[in-house]
């Protein structure tokens, strides 16, 4: 075909082009809606047959545009990562984030491409304006934000099922890791939060590293594990008693757990929910990938024989032995039952959600009802004792960047024989001067060791004399004269 030839084609298509363009538009202005729907309609099926791609449109939001689509969102952060190293037009905002700062997304009207198991797609960000207040001197545009979807029809069965799954999934965990993560509290059914930035960590935190490495181990699984929960028909979620002295790291657990999940934190005051249907409400509005917290559950309800105590009450007859509350308190406290806190441990109402820990703590873990903290209830038991060597090391490293010393047996055999918080500890450990006088920390703390040691030798030596005392009353108004004289001997020798 020569030139000629090849110009007398273009411009005749050209002109077919334009005729076609032109009856569109007739259509599209003055025919009525019917017609043009027709039109719309059969154009679509007729250019399926040589157009051999599908699209998918991803809608900003949802429903009546109250709410905003969580499929946006995802593929929104998703496409974040991908675009990063094809798109020339970005989105940037602002996140807390240690290890990155900036969230970057496409910019409107961007194209990019993704490739999953060898097939390629492409992803278009674009936007419609619908209306414009033109006479307004700060003029308002309704738009609809939206990513499309283009891939080869012969892929329908690959995209709709694992590829899509694959960028939603992805998404949220990506958002997960990224999001500014909260601390929540409680104000009757109400939740209000600030921002969670609490530097504790399993690297920090005091403790034998065998019996840290475990609660990681099993936190890990935890997090990993919505495949095998669904399978055995379980809801997501997990409960953790942390039990022992004041002092011995409880709080900062948490703080070390929230760090290592990246999950928000809801710490619940049971003292300020009015009732069991309040406390529902209060778990339904809590988020997937978070920690429930209720701090020292002993002291925040009485949990302590509650079923035992409900059924001696009526055999109280005397008035004057019942302690009797003012009205308005009376109508304050919180009604709470152990039933209710049960159901939203591990009742129906729990299932609600992702994935969740429960996390109870305690000083007193024997005053508690045995059905609060069985296992499935409080699946893993923690036990936060006191400080010895292994966490000692931990501190010295933290505070002192000491990995070994001269005094460091001397302080292990005291932490043999007494017994001492992490809390103290760090205490002692912590620098008085600048820069860091290290032996002087150290002999402080062997010190403060050395007092706690003797005044616990006091106290035993002073319990062994009351004991005898009293015993020598016992035996003197028995009359035993033979036995009041043996325990005066023994008493004198430091023994019963």
């Amino acid at each position: 075909m020569n030139k000629s030839a090849m110009g007398d084609l273009l411009a005749q298509l050209g002109s077919v082009l334009a005729s076609v363009m032109f009856v569109w538009a007739i259509i599209q202005q003055y025919f009525p809606y019917n017609i043009r729907n027709f039109f719309d309609k059969y154009s679509q099926r007729f250019l399926t047959f040589f157009y051999p791609y599908i699209q998918i449109t991803f809608n900003e939001f949802t429903g009546e545009r109250f709410k905003r689509s969580e499929a946006y969102s995802a593929i929104e952060t998703y496409l974040g990562t991908t675009s990063s190293m094809q798109a020339k037009r970005f989105k940037a905002d602002i996140i807390k984030n240690n290890t990155q700062p900036l969230a970057l997304s496409m910019d409107d009207h961007e194209e990019v491409a993704d490739e999953f198991n060898g097939v390629k797609v492409y992803w278009a960000s674009g936007k419609n304006i619908l209306k414009s207040q033109s006479f307004s001197f700060y003029p308002n545009t309704d738009e609809k934000r939206y990513y499309k979807l283009t891939f080869h029809k012969r892929h329908r069965e690959l995209i709709f099922g694992p590829y899509l799954n694959h960028v939603l999934k992805e998404g949220r965990e990506i958002k997960v890791k990224n999001r500014l993560r909260k601390l929540y509290t409680n104000n009757g059914s109400q939740w209000s939060h600030v921002v969670f930035e609490h530097p504790a960590s399993f690297q920090t935190l005091a403790m034998d590293p065998v019996k840290k490495q475990e609660i990681v181990d099993d936190l890990t699984t935890f997090s990993n594990a919505e495949e095998f929960y669904n399978r055995i028909g379980r809801a997501w979620k997990r409960g953790y008693l942390l039990y022992g002295p004041p002092g011995t790291g409880k709080s900062t657990m948490i703080a070390a757990m929230a760090n290592f999940l990246c999950y928000d934190i809801y710490d619940l005051e049971l003292t300020a929910v009015k009732d069991n249907t309040e406390l529902r409400r209060l778990l339904i509005e809590t988020s997937s990938k978070s920690i429930i917290v209720i701090e020292d559950i002993d002291c925040s309800m009485d949990l302590t024989g509650q079923r035992k105590k409900d059924k001696e009450e009526p055999e109280e007859s005397d008035p004057a032995k019942k302690p009797v509350k003012p009205p308005e308190n009376e109508s304050k406290a919180s009604k709470v039952t152990l039933s209710g806190l049960l159901n939203f441990v591990d009742g129906l109402w729990s299932a609600c959600g992702g994935d969740r820990l429960i996390v109870f703590t305690t000083n007193h873990v024997e005053k508690l009802d045995p059905a609060l903290i069985r296992r499935g209830r409080m699946d893993k038991h923690i036990e936060l004792s006191y400080c010895g060597f292994e966490a000692f090391r931990v501190l010295a490293r933290n505070y002192l960047y000491l990995e070994t010393h001269d005094l460091f047996e001397k302080i292990r055999g005291l932490l043999e024989e007494t017994q001492m918080t992490p809390a103290d500890v760090a205490e002692n450990l912590m620098p008085k001067t600048s820069p860091a006088d290290v032996e002087g920390c150290l002999r402080s703390l062997i010190e403060a060791l050395e007092n706690t040691k003797e005044e616990k030798r006091i106290e035993e030596e002073e319990k062994r004399k009351k004991e005898s005392a009293a015993a020598v009353t016992a035996a003197a108004e028995e009359k035993d004269e033979i036995k009041v004289a043996k325990l005066v001997e023994n008493g004198s020798n430091g023994s019963i």
